[in-house]
């Protein structure tokens, strides 16, 4: 595995650091490595929770080295497209609660990653923006289709149309962002939250998320009811179902086992 992307496993929760310095800059081995990380983590049944962070104090991620496409050349456009794509979308669809600390700059590719993730958590000094329309480029992986959702249209388009930059405290304000805290917190804010997320089913919450993220398919409200009463009856063919009933009327903590 690539050391571009640093896993530490703590109880049920992953932590991901992207480890690129100084800017930790994406790469087609990051990329790939983001992939199979979140593939393998999806298989690992003692995994509840992940967060992704950045290496340093300065950057969560810039986003990709512009070298790359300096040459102009289609082919290695298309392939790093695909790979930045299905590494956020491989992300996004991780079957735990997903919470990115960022820890400074999250720029293009890098604030598409965090968006990629269920909460973001910034410290005060962050600063992100979608600034590839500057260079002649787009976001290519999620951010056109994520930011819009969390922030709106019309702050969508000042951040990717305009160019605009936008600073933690308006990014708590705009909802770009669930919490704000103080430089060199955010790992232990996610750490925190990560910790609340693995005192739940994990059952249960994998079939939350799959419900609350299906909302952005465009499915009637009667469908998304219809899904509703659909995974509460298949949540009693899981033993954690059994689990969580009884460890309350036994007035214990249950021992989740993610089947």
């Amino acid at each position: 595995m690539s050391d571009l992307i640093q896993l530490e496993k703590r109880g049920h929760i992953a932590v991901l650091t992207i480890n690129n310095p100084p800017a930790n800059t994406w790469t087609k081995d990051s990329l790939i490595a983001l992939t199979s990380i979140v593939k393998e983590l999806n298989e690992d049944r003692g995994i509840f929770a992940l967060v992704m962070t950045g290496q340093g104090e300065k950057f969560y991620s810039a986003g990709a080295d512009l070298k790359t496409f300096a040459d102009g050349d289609k082919a290695r456009a298309n392939e790093m497209g695909q790979l930045f794509g299905e590494a956020f979308s491989t992300l996004q669809r991780f079957r735990g609660v997903s919470i990115a600390a960022v820890n400074g700059y999250a720029m293009g590719g890098g604030l598409e990653c965090a968006m990629a993730c269920d909460i973001r958590i910034a410290e005060e000094h962050a600063q992100m923006a979608l600034p590839e329309a500057g260079v002649g480029l787009l976001p290519c992986a999620g951010g056109t289709q994520n930011l819009p959702w969390l922030v709106g249209e019309g702050w969508a388009k000042r951040m990717i149309l305009c160019g605009e930059r936008v600073k933690a405290d308006t990014a708590l304000r705009i909802g770009l962002v669930e919490e704000v805290v103080p430089s060199g917190q955010s790992l232990d804010k996610a750490l925190e939250l990560a910790e609340m997320a693995c005192q739940q089913s994990p059952s249960s919450t994998a079939r939350c998320k799959t419900l609350v993220m299906s909302a952005r398919d465009g499915r009637s409200h009667d469908d998304g009811w219809r899904m509703e009463r659909e995974l509460f009856v298949e949540l009693f063919s899981t033993e954690d179902q059994k689990e969580g009933v009884n460890a309350f009327l036994e007035k214990r903590k249950p021992e989740w086992k993610n089947r």
